[in-house]
């Protein structure tokens, strides 16, 4: 079985050439996700405001896809200030239950846009 890109009309359209989400045997693969609002605009709050922008575009594309946080297995968080850590982690920690997925987190020296904080996520797909 090859990849699939998949449609996701509830988050923000990719800005380069990329594919949002792409599906791979079980697996969705969400390119990284950057304070963009569905609507149009940005987030250009600091970088909580900004977490909390990704992780709810990440939830809307996982609605999209008929899955929720619950189905994401591993998470890389790209933040181009490591003193954000613990702000970052507060934020994300709320979206997850007693079973967060897997996670790298690293420092960059710059994101697109100029933004503090990228998310990537690789989730499961129902099998039910």
């Amino acid at each position: 079985m090859g990849k699939e890109v998949l449609s996701t009309p509830g988050a923000p359209l990719a800005l380069g050439p990329y594919s949002v989400a792409v599906r791979a045997g079980g697996l969705v693969f969400l390119s990284g996700q950057v304070a963009l609002k569905p609507e149009g605009g940005r987030e250009d709050g600091d970088v909580t405001a900004q977490t909390r922008q990704i992780m709810n575009n990440i939830g809307a594309l996982l609605s999209d896809l008929g899955l929720d946080y619950s189905d994401i297995a591993k998470t890389t968080i790209f933040m181009v200030d490591m003193g954000d850590y613990a702000a970052i982690n507060e934020v994300y920690a709320g979206y997850f239950d007693e079973e967060p997925p897997a996670r790298s987190a690293v420092e960059v020296s710059a994101l697109p846009g100029g933004f503090l904080v990228e998310i990537e996520v690789v989730a499961t797909l129902n099998q039910g």
